[in-house]
């Protein structure tokens, strides 16, 4: 059995950002229009008007002040909100293999690896714009990696688990070297017309180079000292979009439950006990003190339900260094969000260093990864 390190990451940010400012402008624009267009049934009482967002609300429920989309164009038009992306040809490079392909050659530069030496890519997120052929091979034939790819998807667990698969790979010799890739285009999912979720979600694309702890040729590596997955059934997040829709009367129409939706409070109450007892009862496993943690690279999606999480573990509250938000600048980005605060947060911690990358999510999903610094 071969021990297992992280020794690259990498972050593609798309330019384009939407401000709470932006977004509430927009939105409020089209609750506007809404409530002009039904005045008649919302003065009879039949229909509910919709009511105004704004910044402090946003703020105050999440903890997020931007977002970063790959497109703005149509997301902040109150005749269309949600992007508009262009096509592209079978040929072309799809978009999640591009923005796979940046994250990716930073994270192997930082590994000090070419494609030569990884054997494997597997494409992590919480969405993939066509069923097949993976995008995991596509972004393989891009990078000229030889060896295998595949798809997988646990919503925003994605990255938690595909790390603990390509631990569970490289630990036995099926591989040596691992790249994983999490583009979150989370904007194609999100529902903009929805005060209640309208701001969550943004854009980006992580990657994790993972490799055998003997041949890291960097200095920059933590060691994958332990990994633990958790899946419980719900519905109180949910997409029900998919390939049977069209097999379905009337699943073609602009149906509200095709886009994520979500019950907000049940998912907080049951979310959070849940997260933190399996990274206590991880830690305990291995012997690990909470107390002995240097930081918490936590899922990205709601600052109270993280800082909840972190008292929880900790046994008080963490501090901004113990604990890195990126939410507010981020937003929620599903798998990668994880991601992105282990690797902007990761570079200052000593050798001995300890701490958890965990994510949770759909499904209900939620991983653990328990990590020291070499």
């Amino acid at each position: 059995m071969h021990r297992v390190a992280i020794s690259g990451t990498g972050i593609f940010t798309p330019e384009e950002v939407i401000t709470n400012a932006e977004l509430v402008a927009s939105y409020n624009e089209y609750a506007h229009r809404q409530n002009k267009l039904h005045a008649d049934a919302i003065e009879a009482g039949d229909r509910e008007p919709m009511a105004m967002s704004s910044e402090e609300f946003i703020v105050k429920a999440s903890g997020i002040e931007r977002r970063h989309v790959v497109s703005k164009f149509g997301i902040l038009d109150p005749g269309i909100m949600h992007p508009v992306l262009p096509e592209r040809a079978e040929d072309e490079l799809s978009l999640m293999a591009e923005i796979s392909v940046k994250a990716a050659d930073e994270a192997m530069k930082k590994a000090g690896l070419t494609a030569a030496d990884i054997d494997a890519v597997i494409c992590a997120a919480s969405n993939h714009e066509r069923a097949y052929p993976a995008v995991a091979i596509e972004v393989q034939q891009a990078l000229g990696i030889k060896g295998f790819a595949f798809d997988m998807n646990v919503a925003c667990s994605s990255a938690t688990f595909g790390i603990q698969l390509a631990s569970d790979m490289i630990r036995t010799g099926s591989a040596r070297a691992i790249l994983m890739v999490n583009p979150e285009i989370t904007s194609g999912h999100q529902e903009w017309r929805d005060r209640d979720c309208h701001f969550i979600f943004g854009d980006v694309c992580t990657a994790v180079v993972l490799q055998r702890a003997d041949e890291v040729k960097t200095d920059y590596a933590y060691e994958v000292l332990a990994t633990r997955c958790l899946t419980e059934f719900s519905n109180n997040i949910r997409n029900n979009n998919g390939f049977l829709r069209r097999t379905r009367e009337g699943h073609m129409a602009d149906r509200r439950d095709m886009q994520f939706h979500q019950e907000g409070r049940k998912v907080f109450k049951q979310v959070v006990p849940m997260v933190a007892e399996l990274m206590l009862g991880h830690l305990a496993e291995q012997g690990i003190e909470p107390q002995g943690l240097s930081r918490l690279w936590l899922h990205q999606a709601n600052k109270g339900m993280n800082d909840l999480i972190g008292s929880k573990v900790l046994g008080r509250e963490p501090s901004r260094e113990e604990q890195p938000n990126v939410l507010q600048d981020y937003a929620n980005t599903s798998s990668a969000g994880s991601i992105i605060a282990f690797s902007k947060f990761s570079d200052d911690l000593p050798t001995g260093s300890l701490g958890v990358i965990c994510s949770f999510g759909a499904g209900y999903s939620a991983g653990s990864v328990i990590v020291r610094k070499l």
